[in-house]
């Protein structure tokens, strides 16, 4: 069972995508552009957001600084008044290995500020114009909200003290999230890969299993995406469940709960339509 409607003919969609210069968010946008949407790409190096217009005709570059919300905010209503985008994707993100024997509060809060707070301060400006263009439009529009979190967002990891909690945080956001939207017809899913090969996990000093390229990850989301999955995050089980058993005692090997979103995808027996039903009275 869909629990979005599902998004295929990308011809013409304007898609905003945040966090786009490197990685998953750059690989993205170029497989939206060559099925023909219209794609906006914002990260704060304005350099790489220039190389990918020029190497993608059509496709419009806006540098922007999650972290400054007045930056945002006036960012935000050019996109809007000039391309009306119907598909949000924020994969901004900011990462480091830490442990609590070394823990570094600037770092913390930078991870805070990047990774979580940043998309508070997108969505301030964003949801509003979903929510008005909903009232207008039919769910076939595919206005659409989708988070790129992370497998660290399931469970504590060794390294994860100031990365994995943030993607906890966006985790249980956009299950809110799409608790709130449904019946407005704005679908929202949360993007959770494994290792990815991206300037990020670059700096990783341990192997890092079942690690794959961007431009896989990509077509992952597209086909999760043209499913209307909530959570997008089936091509990463593998490095998971590997990492999980390498770092945790015999105790705390994960079980068949495994993973811990598995409600959202069991449809009108889970936790999501167990929730609707009840609010539908």
């Amino acid at each position: 069972m869909a629990l979005n409607p599902p998004l295929r003919d990308w011809q013409g969609k304007v898609v905003w995508l945040i966090g786009a210069s490197t990685g998953i968010g750059r690989a993205t946008a170029a497989a939206l552009h060559r099925q023909g949407a219209k794609v906006i790409v914002s990260a704060r190096n304005a350099g790489a957001l220039a190389e990918f217009s020029d190497r993608h005709p059509g496709g419009v570059g806006v540098p922007l600084d999650v972290t400054d919300i007045d930056a945002v905010r006036k960012v935000s209503a050019q996109v809007i008044a000039a391309y009306r985008p119907s598909v949000l994707l924020y994969c901004a993100g900011h990462y480091h290995e830490m442990s609590a024997q070394k823990l570094d509060l600037a770092d913390l809060n930078r991870h805070l500020q990047v990774n979580y707070a940043g998309l508070l301060n997108v969505l301030e400006s964003v949801l509003p114009h979903f929510l008005e263009r909903s009232k207008q439009e039919s769910a076939d529009w595919g206005l659409h909200i989708s988070l790129v979190g992370s497998v660290a967002g399931y469970n504590g990891l060794p390294k994860s003290l100031a990365y994995g909690p943030t993607k906890a945080a966006m985790a249980n956001l956009a299950e809110t999230l799409y608790l709130d939207l449904h019946e407005a017809g704005i679908g929202v899913s949360l993007i959770c890969p494994g290792f990815v090969d991206t300037p990020l996990t670059a700096q990783n000093t341990f192997t890092m299993p079942a690690l794959i390229s961007p431009e896989r990850a990509a077509a992952e989301i597209l086909k999760g995406w043209s499913r209307g999955e909530f959570e997008i995050s089936g091509f990463c089980r593998t490095g998971l469940r590997f990492l999980q058993r390498a770092n945790s005692p015999p105790d705390m090997v994960p079980g068949p709960s495994w993973p811990a979103f598995a409600g959202f995808r069991a449809g009108p027996d889970g936790l999501c339509g167990v929730v609707m039903a009840t609010l539908r009275g």
